[in-house]
Order: C-alpha cells, then sequence, then structure tokens
C-alpha cells in the first residue's frame, strides 16, 4: 500500500475553491498548517473573512477532496481573521476600527436603513465584532430598529469620549441617541457634517472588525464631505428594481468613483412580492433592475430581497430579521450578502502597517 503525502494532499487541496474568495485554498493563502500521520490528515485554513454559516460546508467539501485521494481520517480546523485594508487617499483608520463600510442610496424610500441593519447583523452572526453608525442625521432610525429605549443616553468616557449603546451584539452610536425622538435637526450640510465626524470620531469604538455607516439618502454635502473625510474600506449601494432609483443608485456610485471608494456590489429590494395568501409573485417595482446596475458598473450583485411583510414589522419591533427569523429565507439572504462583503474586502490590500518609531540616545 503506497503511503499518503504531503504534495498528494496539498494538491488535493489546491483543487477546492472558496465559493466567496473565488480562489482555491492555497492560491489564497489560506492553507496555515497540513499535517499528514499515516492516512490521518491535519488541515488548518484561515479565511480573511467571518464564516460560520458556512464553515461546515468548507469543512465537508476540504474533507471529500482529501479521502478521494487515500487519506482515511480527516481533522480540518476553520478559523477567519479579519484584516484592516487600505482606505481612500492618505487617510489614516479610525482608531478601534478595522474596516468602515459605507451603505448608501442614491434616494430615500428603497430600505436603506434596513438593509443596513441586517447586514450588520448577518455579519455578526458570522462571527465578525461589528458596529453600526446612523449617519443619517435627518431620519435617524436605527436606535428604534435595534430596539433601544427611547431616552438612552451613551455613557460618557473621560472627558470627551463617550462608549457606544450596545444592541443585539452590535455597538451603535447615533445622533438619535443625543436628542429627542421629536427634536428636528435644522442644520445646514456643513453643521451636521462637522457634528457626524465628531460624532464618529469621539465614540469609543472597541475593537471593530467591521463599522457599517448607515448613509444619509442622496449624494449632497454631507455624503461628499463624510465620503472624502470618513476613512472607508468600502461602500454598497442599495436600490430597488424602479427606473427612478436606479437613476438616483447610478448617482451614488460615480460619487464612490470620485472619492476613490470601492464600490463592494449592489442589493436590490423589493425585488419580487409574493402574496402571502395565495402565493403569486409579481415584480410589482420592475425586473432585474439590479443586475444591470451591476453589470455596468462591473459591481457584485451582493442579493436580491423581496417584498415582504416580516422585514418591515420586524424592524419597527427593535428586533430586525436576522435575529427574530434567524431560519428564514430571508436571514440567509442577508447572510449570504455578509459573507460576500467580507470576503471582497479580503481580497483587497492590506492597510500597511505602522512602522515603531526607533530612537538610539547615547548614554
Amino acid at each position: 500500500m503506497t503511503s499518503l503525502t504531503n504534495e498528494q494532499v496539498h494538491a488535493a487541496i489546491a483543487g477546492v475553491q472558496d465559493k466567496y474568495l473565488e480562489q482555491d485554498y492555497v492560491s489564497a493563502k489560506a492553507l496555515k498548517a497540513l499535517s499528514v500521520q499515516g492516512d490521518t490528515v491535519t488541515i488548518s485554513i484561515e479565511l480573511g473573512y467571518p464564516c460560520a454559516g458556512v464553515e461546515a460546508d468548507i469543512k465537508q467539501s476540504l474533507t471529500d477532496a482529501v479521502k478521494a485521494v487515500g487519506a482515511g481520517s480527516v481533522k480540518v480546523e476553520i478559523t477567519s481573521q479579519v484584516a484592516a485594508h487600505q482606505v481612500q487617499g492618505s487617510l489614516q483608520a479610525l482608531k478601534g476600527v478595522k474596516n468602515i463600510v459605507a451603505v448608501s442610496s442614491g434616494k430615500g424610500g428603497v430600505g436603506k436603513s434596513t438593509t443596513t441593519v441586517n447586514l450588520a447583523l448577518a455579519m455578526a452572526a458570522e462571527g465578525a465584532r461589528v458596529g453600526i453608525m446612523d449617519a443619517d442625521i435627518y431620519g435617524p432610525s436605527q436606535g428604534m430598529m435595534l430596539g433601544v429605549t427611547p431616552g438612552t443616553r451613551p455613557q460618557p468616557v473621560g472627558e470627551k469620549l463617550m462608549a457606544p449603546i450596545q444592541a443585539h451584539g452590535l455597538q451603535v452610536m447615533s445622533i438619535g441617541f443625543l436628542i429627542d425622538d421629536e427634536q428636528p435637526m435644522v442644520w445646514r450640510g456643513p453643521m451636521a457634517s462637522g457634528a457626524l465626524q465628531q460624532l464618529l470620531t469621539e465614540t469609543v469604538w472597541e475593537d471593530l472588525d467591521y463599522l457599517f455607516i448607515d448613509m444619509p439618502p442622496g449624494t449632497g454635502d454631507i455624503q461628499l464631505t463624510l465620503s472624502q473625510k470618513v476613512p472607508v474600506t468600502g461602500s454598497v449601494i442599495v436600490t430597488t428594481p424602479q427606473d427612478i432609483a436606479l437613476l438616483d443608485a447610478k448617482k451614488g456610485i460615480e460619487m464612490f468613483r470620485k472619492v476613490e471608494i470601492p464600490v463592494l456590489g449592489v442589493v436590490e429590494n423589493m425585488s419580487l412580492h409574493i402574496c402571502s395568501e395565495c402565493g403569486h409573485s409579481e415584480p410589482i417595482f420592475g425586473h432585474g433592475g439590479g443586475e444591470l446596475l451591476a453589470e455596468q458598473y462591473q459591481s457584485p450583485m451582493l442579493g436580491a430581497l423581496p417584498l415582504t411583510m416580516g422585514i418591515r414589522t420586524s424592524t419597527d419591533n427593535g428586533a430586525p430579521t436576522v435575529v427574530s427569523a434567524p431560519d428564514s429565507q430571508e436571514t440567509a439572504i442577508y447572510r449570504d450578502m455578509a459573507r460576500k462583503v467580507g470576503a471582497l474586502l479580503a481580497k483587497r490590500a492590506e492597510a500597511p502597517v505602522a512602522m515603531p518609531n526607533i530612537s538610539i540616545v547615547n548614554d
């Protein structure tokens, strides 16, 4: 009987492609350790994106591939290590945050905030440390969507800083936590963008892999200022299939391009309505618009969400779909989108590591 070799096992692993990285595990430099003892094989894989929802599938695919070349017993260990990746221009990363993802839309009413909160919760469910910054200063809604008790205020940290609110395992900050619910924000653009920058930088974020920013709708002064002054790793564009929404979404993509922030992909909300009584499906806002937009701008189509009552009621009740219906089809879509976003960021260049200052003193 011919004994199994490291080379055989290595080649078998090189034949297995990761669905989200779109590379085999050897080319992706995810193979961290390999041990072959007789017909017993131990494999250690480290991915650059959180993958709790597909960990079992990855283990099974690797096990099958290695057993096909003669292994009897296979042990696969899967871990993930999220790195900080490059941001636009010469901006420096935000303290306590590895990656910032801006979730934007060209117009209001397309489900941007709902997408942000469910995407953030999905990323946390995949195993990452996640936060949300509610930058929609004129219509902050993340506090309500996450079930934060009205009147909750951030706790001060020292003289100038404050701690984020904890909700469903997320670190959350919003201008809504600093004002009364009925108080309108009658501010001009420079005041609003300045306040948001201050809110972002004076929050003590604790070791986040990802911070999702729920951007205001549109492409005006606030959006442009934040895009130029906040170190963003990538952006996600939310739209509906409706022509007018797609027209505005294009403007959002162009804005990010102008400030050199990569568009990670497109999310299409309200793509299909399914009648809860008879099951009849109908694309009431049009069909295929998100895919056309993604194709036009050569950006990935991250996912399409149906128009369902549950997505709306769950956020209104402070327990978004990902936490209130973890086994639903909608949650599966959000978690798939989260893995895609994580993998797309993992393929980007890592942020340069700051070199220590070395001084030599003659005593």
